[in-house]
């Protein structure tokens, strides 16, 4: 043992001070902590300047101070020390108490020696009694008062532990010890039965609350080798006394009783609160007092662990592992960790109440995996990404081998699904480890923490929204590359052939426009419908799909109706001038006079006409409509019309193209407005109208070229009269 083992600690001093820091330091010096319950305190109490720190010193080599008898007697011990036995195993705590009866403190301030006698009490397993041998059997006896103290305090402990009293009788004389025993326990039991108790323990015997036991030595300073000689004897008797302790709940034990000890590592958080308590003139309930010990010194080591934890190495090492992905044995790691620093709290806290130290505990493991429960899903989180990335994956691949898509997604789904399942059993998958920096497989089951009871349902659940997703979102994505390329398909079967229809304003456009379209979008419809067989598709969202590719065609020919319709004119103009320059065998014309250049033009007006009436609405309905009878008589019969005066005056107050709809027609169906087409028509006359006159100009000049002979009448004359005459008749 060091010198600085049995170093003397004030643990209390004369004004009831507890010495927080020096009995911390006092525990570390002492090596305390880590005993568990394998230690002891014993405590001396007794009449001042009676040599109780000598006692001490000589049985447990310790370093009280002691009193110097050539200086007088005085007092010594001030407050409560304490110091660590030598030599005594297990570890013993060595307890000096100040003597009681000091003139210093005088005769009526008992108030410290009780406080400190039940501190004693209720720390301690065994109490030394220092009494003289003359005081044995003494009605006066200066060790009375002392008994009576420790007698009464006992009383104020709630539930007392069964504690040890040694009574050390000191300067014994010739009489036997065999005869001074029998006598000093006949004092000890007339004080017991003297001393007040409450109604509980009114009737309760001595032996409820203490084992007494009784020791004696020489004086010291007479025969000091003799005295040393028996406190060696004392010393193993103690020794042979705290065996029995320990053992204490085998058949025989010293009592069975250690309800108020402490582990060691509590020592100093009991011994504060304790004296706060005697010292407020409180009872002391010992039972509460150690759960209240056990709370406190659980929590502390339950925080110690978690921070431990949180400071861990291969806990950050794994933590920050499994923020870039998978982690191979990630669960097992992270197991083999928590339960690290479980152990070590079942360990330090092993002899703590038990009630205490597992509900603390169940707070450890709640706090610990609370702490550590975003790694796990973030491990969890990697699993689902990759499980998710396959499923995309196999899903692709049977869509690019002509696999049905319900089909594919439905086998993909349920197989990903098992296999994720299957994690708790064994499930692989094939993900990159970021701790090797290399791909493997990796177990589901390696996310698993044996401490904790976590379900994977949520991710799960989570896997199975994304995978609905993904696959709503591919089939989206296909069902809309479908229409893009039936609409496609519709557009290059519509557009040129519609456009034609309108270019040649035939005698049945639009007729042939509804066939046209009908046939086109049963042909589309009808390749739609073999092409959802593999999306197995609700059949409301079929017949959408039908309709919506049927409108599309319809808005098709719309547009280009209305796109036709802003090149009516120059339809008109290019029409006309077909018709108007070329004969019925589409030869171009020759003017030679003989023609009816008032005939061609009203056909070739007729024919312009034709166009405008085509393009004036949207005709895909089927109903009759009066546009073309309408725009004719109102356009081209206004001429022929115009004899008639009373025609004329009903014109007057009635024009059928002063309106901007038509009738029979819907307004979202018209193209071209009455309104329009009647300035249409008067531009396009305008326009025609030079094509006419040169028309009839050339007429005229083809017949000035072929009239360069006489007239007939002149050839007679000149016949019968002769050219010379003719000519001077002509002159």
């Amino acid at each position: 043992m060091g010198s600085d083992d049995c170093c003397a600690t004030q643990l209390i001093d004369g004004d009831g001070v507890f010495n927080v820091a020096g009995l911390d330091s006092f525990i570390k010096a002492s090596n305390l902590a880590p005993c568990g319950l394998s230690y002891a305190v014993v405590a001396i109490m007794g009449p001042q300047s009676s040599g109780k720190s000598t006692l001490m010193n000589h049985l447990f080599h310790t370093s009280f101070r002691e009193m110097d008898a050539f200086r007088g007697r005085s007092q010594t011990t001030k407050g409560i020390w304490i110091a660590k036995c030598v030599g005594i195993e297990p570890c013993t705590i060595a307890m000096d108490l100040e003597g009681t009866d000091g003139r210093e403190r005088g005769e009526d301030d008992t108030a410290f020696e009780k406080q400190s006698a039940l501190f004693a009490l209720a720390i301690s397993d065994i109490v030394l009694i220092n009494m003289w041998c003359h005081d044995i059997g003494r009605e006066q006896a200066a060790n009375k008062p002392l008994l009576k103290t420790v007698f009464q305090v006992m009383m104020r402990l709630f539930s007392p532990r069964k504690t040890t009293l040694l009574f050390v009788i000191r300067d014994k004389t010739r009489t036997p010890l065999e005869n001074l025993e029998p006598i000093l326990r006949e004092d000890i039991q007339k004080i017991w039965d003297a001393v007040p108790k409450p109604q509980a323990h009114k009737d309760t015997p001595l032996s409820e609350f203490f084992n007494v036991e009784v020791t004696a030595l020489s004086n010291y300073e007479e025969k000091e080798e003799k005295f040393k000689e028996e406190c060696y004897t004392l010393s193993y008797r103690v020794a042979q006394l705290r065996q029995r302790f320990f053992h204490s709940i085998a058949p025989g034990g010293l009592a069975g009783d250690r309800r108020g000890a402490v582990p060691a590592s509590a020592f100093s958080i009991s011994a504060q609160q304790i004296w706060k308590v005697i010292r407020e003139n409180k009872d002391l309930d010992l039972p509460a007092h150690k759960v209240m010990v056990a709370t406190v010194r659980c929590e502390e080591i339950a925080h110690e662990k978690l921070s431990c934890l949180r400071s861990d190495e291969g806990w950050l090492e794994l933590e920050e592992a499994v923020q870039l992905g998978p982690v191979r044995g990630f669960g097992e790691r992270l197991s083999s960790i928590i339960d690290a620093y479980f152990s070590q709290y079942d360990e330090e806290t092993i002899f703590f109440d038990e009630s205490v130290r597992n509900a603390k505990r169940k707070q450890l493991e709640s706090n610990a995996l609370d702490f550590v429960y975003p790694a796990y899903t973030t491990m969890l989180g990697h699993l689902r990404s990759k499980a998710l990335e396959d499923f995309k994956t196999k899903l692709d691949q049977s869509l690019n081998n002509g696999e049905g898509f319900a089909s594919s997604v439905r086998m993909w789904t349920q197989s990903i699904l098992l296999e994720f399942d299957k994690g708790s059993a064994g499930g692989l998958l094939f993900v990159h480890n970021y701790m090797n920096k290399r791909k493997e497989r990796i177990l589901l089951r390696d996310a698993a923490v044996r401490q904790a009871n976590w379900s994977a349902s949520k991710t799960r659940d989570k896997l199975r929204r994304d995978i609905d997703s993904h696959a709503s979102s591919v089939r989206s994505a296909k069902l809309s590359e479908l229409m893009t390329n039936f609409e496609k398909q519709l557009a290059k079967a519509l557009i040129e052939p519609v456009e034609s229809l309108f270019e040649a304003g035939g005698k049945d456009t639009w007729l042939s426009i509804r066939k046209l379209l009908k046939l086109e979008t049963e042909v589309a419809v009808s390749e739609l419908l073999s092409s959802l067989d593999g999306f197995e598709l609700e059949e409301e969202t079929v017949e959408k799909m039908q309709q919506s590719l049927r409108d599309y065609a319809k808005k098709v020919v719309e547009n280009k109706a209305r796109e036709e319709a802003g090149k009516i004119l120059i339809r008109m103009k290019d029409r006309f001038s077909t018709v108007f320059n070329h004969d019925n065998d589409s030869l171009p014309r020759v003017w030679t006079g003989k023609e009816d250049i008032r005939a061609i033009t009203r056909d070739a007006r007729s024919a312009s006409l034709k166009l405008l009436s085509d393009m004036a609405a949207i005709r895909l309905d089927e109903k009759p409509d009066r546009i073309e009878s309408v725009l004719h008589s109102s356009l081209i019969d206004k001429t022929s019309a115009a004899t008639s005066s009373q025609y004329i005056s009903r014109e007057a107050s009635v024009d059928p193209l002063a309106s901007s709809t038509w009738e029979e027609v819907s307004p979202g169906d018209v193209l071209i407005t009455p309104v329009q087409c009647k300035s249409l028509w008067r531009q396009f006359q305008g326009e025609t109208e030079y094509t006419v006159t040169q028309a009839i100009s050339a007429q005229e000049a083809y017949k000035r070229s072929n009239n360069w002979l006489p007239p007939p009448w002149a050839i007679m004359a000149m016949i019968v009269l002769g050219f010379n005459e003719f000519m001077m008749l002509l002159k």
